[in-house]
């Protein structure tokens, strides 16, 4: 397998890219000014989003491998390994790179709100498409960045160039709001399959035997992150793919109160809980009343 090359900080980057360093912590790379390179996997010890204007190969992200468009964003976490295989030819890259390290966020609201920007764990093939027009807010929010970079250094420097990360992240939440909308008849058909999968799991011994049915669990039946899963379907009922899993597990719950006489715990190991406590305790939360006043009642 082919070595996976380190970088940690945003300063070992530039130098691998060949690019001057004008902050320690964050950088906009034109890589239409770096040299041709060949191209491997990295782990990056830093926040690093790629807009890429070239096809150069396929995209590898953790253990898949993607056919890369061209045009796209792609949101990398620190910590996450990605690259792409071009078997050692050398190629021009076009189109940018914005890389910031979890430091430069301290003490930012930023840096306490970054983990609810859900496409850093977004798989590569689920990557932000966008229009033209989007593209030039794209591009505009990250001259901003470059211009502060360049520009000497002062006491509001970081945080200029944290509201201008924050609001490129923040457009990247609307164009991904409308790429869900634009695929709408895909996610649709993803609903139903996936309102089917949970009813036949709740029907089946699989509860019993895998347990309680994760949004993860679901997400993987349908070859997507359990991030962009989770969102999309949030995007299409208004409530959690969590949210939704549980609802259906207290209509099964009801049915089987109401409709046999089995004892309460039996029913919980039916629906997945290894401890029949908590699933009194959830139940109870859910209806307000005990499964055993529940059954009494009806």
């Amino acid at each position: 397998m082919e070595q996976i090359v380190k970088l940690d900080t945003v300063g070992q980057y530039n130098e691998y890219m060949g690019v001057e360093t004008f902050h320690p912590l964050v950088n906009v790379v034109d890589l239409s000014k770096v040299k041709p390179m060949a191209f491997h996997r990295h782990l990056f010890g830093f926040y690093t989003i790629f807009l890429k204007d070239v096809k150069c190969g396929n995209l590898i992200y953790g253990c898949h491998t993607y056919d890369y468009q061209e045009g796209t964003l792609v949101f990398i976490a620190p910590g996450q390994v990605s690259g792409v295989e071009t078997k050692g030819e050398k190629i021009q890259p076009k189109g940018y790179a914005l890389v910031f390290h979890p430091d430069l966020l301290y003490g930012t609201s930023l840096g306490k709100t970054i983990r609810s920007y859900n496409f850093f764990s977004y798989e590569v093939s689920e990557a932000l498409h966008m229009s033209e027009q989007e593209r030039k807010v794209i591009i505009e929010c990250l001259n901003n960045i470059s211009y502060e970079l360049q520009h000497a250094v002062d006491k509001h420097s970081k945080t200029l160039i944290v509201r201008y990360i924050e609001l490129f992240l923040d457009y990247c939440t609307r164009f991904y709001d409308r790429q869900f909308i634009t695929r709408e008849h895909v996610n649709q058909d993803i609903l139903v399959r996936f309102e089917k999968l949970v009813e036949d799991y709740f029907n089946s011994d699989k509860p019993q035997s895998i347990g309680f049915p994760t949004v993860s669990y679901c997400a993987d039946q349908f070859n997507l992150s359990p991030n962009y899963f989770g969102d999309m379907i949030k995007k299409e009922i208004g409530k959690t793919a969590q949210e939704y899993i549980q609802n259906k597990m207290m209509d099964v719950a009801r049915e089987k109160l109401t409709g046999t006489d089995k004892p309460i715990n039996e029913i919980a190991y039916e629906l997945g809980f290894k401890y029949p406590q908590h699933f009194s305790r959830m139940f109870s939360k859910q209806e307000g009343i005990s499964p055993n006043v529940y059954r009494s009642m009806n």
